[in-house]
């Protein structure tokens, strides 16, 4: 568990953040059960435990700290034993449509585990939980259990009716819908670890703009300058064998088995070209497990993105993180059945940038804004 460990200060700083936010409710319904949109729960959840925000990087988890992976939820208490959306394999639709219902619930169930596997290993975790924010009459309740994979090997009782199948691996009951592409579980909430009362405003609305009228400075900073996408393949969605992320494999001289980089086409330049220093002039590229690798742009018209040690980033993209062993090809199949194919860099200053991992089609999407 989670947030049994943490501090009673930090305990108290997140219920009565969710309090608050709860407090609004009647400015979008009128019902007695609070609201809670679930990227605020996320915000405010990182910001009462210091853990790290993972909602920008297109992964299975949305927060970490000390090595727990956390995915955050909200929902209604209803019965206490509702199912509720654990992931989406929408570009995955092609491996699985035209497979018999048992077929299609291992096949997803391969994907759900991968993706839960790169990113325990994006972010150097150990272990993964759940932790819900269950909305009742006037009531918040909190409620945590293990993220577990699902155990492929004793999945039983499939029952397909219509575009639903459902099943269990004898540790979770699941849903799958094949017209949604989604991949539901259900939570069985009854031992919570906390509760609290929320007491909703009867005109929110008005209160706020008595609070804004007091106050009218607003802090619009933000410590990210710019962001570009960066493509992990090259033309026709190819990754190639001997250049980029497999330019280990290249021809010529002897390299490294990690040396690799990381392509930069030169619509990313023409779009923004004060983004990365010149070419040649290292700056640090922060890693989504903190680590700080130095990094320089090379090759003619600057369109790769290196580590000053060859092989620093290919080890941790293709080792670290991919787990791909010495010698075995990357291909853009395998980005695809952990459901990225880009990598997102956010410039923090002249020589500070990060990156992480993005879904499929962010490149493609970024260069259409």
């Amino acid at each position: 568990m989670f947030y049994p460990n943490q501090k009673d200060e930090d305990k108290k700083n997140y219920i009565d953040s969710l309090r608050v936010i709860g407090s609004l409710s009647n400015l979008f319904s009128d019902s007695n059960t609070p609201y809670l949109y679930y990227r605020i729960a996320e915000k405010l959840f990182c910001k009462s435990f210091g853990a790290d925000d993972l909602s920008r990087g297109d992964v299975a988890l949305d927060a970490f700290k000390s090595g727990m992976g956390i995915g955050l939820k909200t929902f209604l208490a209803s019965n206490n034993k509702s199912f509720q959306k654990v992931a989406e394999f929408n570009r995955d639709r092609r491996s699985y449509q035209n497979l018999t219902a048992g077929k299609i619930i291992k096949e997803v169930s391969k994907l759900r585990n991968k993706r839960i596997k790169f990113t325990q290993n994006l972010y150097d975790i150990d272990h993964s939980i759940y932790h819900c924010v269950v909305r009742d009459e006037n009531r918040f309740k909190i409620f945590e259990e293990k993220m577990d994979f699902i155990d492929i090997e004793h999945i039983a009782d499939v029952v397909k009716k219509d575009n639903i199948i459902k099943f269990n691996d004898n540790l979770h009951e699941y849903s799958f819908n094949i017209s949604k592409s989604t991949l539901t579980k259900r939570f069985v909430t009854t031992n919570f670890v906390d509760e609290f009362d929320v007491k909703i405003l009867l005109d929110p609305l008005m209160d706020i703009q008595k609070c804004l009228s007091k106050n009218k400075l607003f802090d619009t900073n933000t410590n990210i300058k710019e962001t570009i996408y960066l493509p992990l393949y090259g033309k026709n969605k190819i990754v190639y064998p001997r250049s980029g992320l497999n330019q280990w494999n290249a021809k010529g001289r002897r390299r490294d088995e990690d040396e690799v980089y990381i392509p930069i086409p030169i619509a990313v330049h023409k779009r923004s070209p004060t983004f990365f220093p010149k070419r040649d002039t290292p700056f640090n590229l922060k890693l989504p497990n903190k680590k700080i690798l130095k990094v320089k742009l090379c090759q003619s018209d600057s369109k790769a993105l290196m580590s000053y040690s060859n092989k620093e980033l290919g080890k941790w993209i293709l080792r670290d993180v991919l787990n791909l062993k010495y010698s075995q090809l990357l291909t853009y199949d395998k980005l695809q059945e952990i459901g990225v194919d880009s990598v997102r860099i956010d410039k923090i200053d002249e020589l500070l940038y990060e990156i992480n991992f993005s879904s499929v089609g962010s490149y493609e999407d970024y260069l259409e804004v």
